[in-house]
């Protein structure tokens, strides 16, 4: 990336103990510095990374406590990365609307009254059965048949209606699957391809919930984080689409994938026994998205191969499972 641009407001990070959060906050604070990033969520957790950089409890579904938040804060921009995931949010579907929807209406509502950019990652949830299964293009049909892809599809709608209504400077992405060594996996549909790291590292043997051919659209966080500031700093002139555009990585199986990391321990064995619910929502997604929007308008580039990702995911999380068990 380019060097970053002078900023003169801080940045909100909301949801900053999940899967995207815990490696976008330590990735903004590298870029901007630290006192410029403060990291927020719901849960009482301790925060990782040296003490006196700026952590807070935050509910983003009270609209009151998150706009005294903004103005006592002098907030500019906040990545807003509140919202249940796929599994999870089917199991809990009214819960999730209540979040997912909830929260981003008061972040879009304060960032309206205070003057803010938002960043909201949508989801290749946001599609459903009748949309095209491969090269998904950037405009297409949106049925999704999951809560937790209504709740996208919403939101991008929401995201655009404040953007051109009231010149909020909403943008977007839709993430495929992510996979990061620093979180656990946190309810998706796709988090098979966090799990099997794991399982593979300490166990040399995973349990699949998905069926061994279905193919869905992966990204390595890196890239991902790197996805949201390069949109995020990207000259609004250029972008023609907002929210959300399409970026992807790969494309693979639980069986290419389970080949990919057999090169590096030989002895690894992976079964399947199908989750229905989870099988069903994966169907009914891309196995692969059309990205050239995103590389045209911003010059979106992924860094990260299948076997690259394989090869730096399983000497990442190694040594910090070896940490972990060391200091239990």
């Amino acid at each position: 990336m380019a060097a970053p641009p002078a900023r003169s407001r801080p940045i909100l990070v909301t949801g900053a103990l999940g899967q995207i959060g815990s490696e976008l906050v330590p990735a903004l604070r590298s870029r901007y510095g630290n006192d410029q990033v403060i990291a927020s969520d719901v849960r009482v957790e301790p925060f990782a990374g040296p003490t006196g950089f700026p952590s807070e409890h935050l509910d983003c579904t009270d609209i009151s406590q998150l706009q005294d938040f903004v103005w006592r804060h002098d907030v500019g921009t906040i990545y807003h990365l509140v919202a249940l995931l796929s599994a999870t949010a089917e199991a809990k579907p009214q819960v999730a609307w209540s979040v997912n929807m909830g929260s981003l209406y008061n972040v879009l509502e304060v960032a309206r009254r205070c003057r803010c950019s938002v960043f909201f990652p949508s989801s290749i949830g946001a599609f459903g059965p009748t949309t095209p299964r491969d090269r998904t293009p950037q405009v297409t049909i949106q049925r999704p048949t999951t809560i937790y892809g209504v709740t996208k599809v919403a939101g991008e709608l929401l995201c655009d209606y404040y953007a051109h209504r009231f010149g909020v400077d909403a943008r977007g992405l839709r993430l495929p699957g992510l996979i990061s060594y620093v979180a656990p996996p946190g309810g998706g549909t796709t988090d098979y391809a966090v799990d099997i790291f794991y399982q593979a590292i300490r166990y040399r043997h995973y349990v699949c919930f998905l069926a061994a051919d279905t193919r869905l659209d992966m990204m390595y966080m890196p890239d991902a984080i790197r996805a949201m500031i390069e949109l995020m700093e990207a000259d609004p002139g250029r972008l023609r689409f907002r929210n959300a555009y399409n970026v992807t990585a790969m494309s693979i199986t639980p069986a290419e994938l389970a080949a990919e990391i057999r090169k590096h321990i030989p002895d690894f064995v992976i079964e399947y026994r199908v989750d229905p619910v989870r099988q069903a929502i994966a169907e009914s997604w891309p196995r692969s998205m059309d990205d050239s929007a995103a590389r045209e308008d911003w010059g979106w580039r992924p860094k990260y191969t299948l076997s690259e990702m394989v090869e730096d995911m399983l000497a990442r999380l190694t040594e910090r499972l070896k940490s972990a068990d060391t200091s239990e």
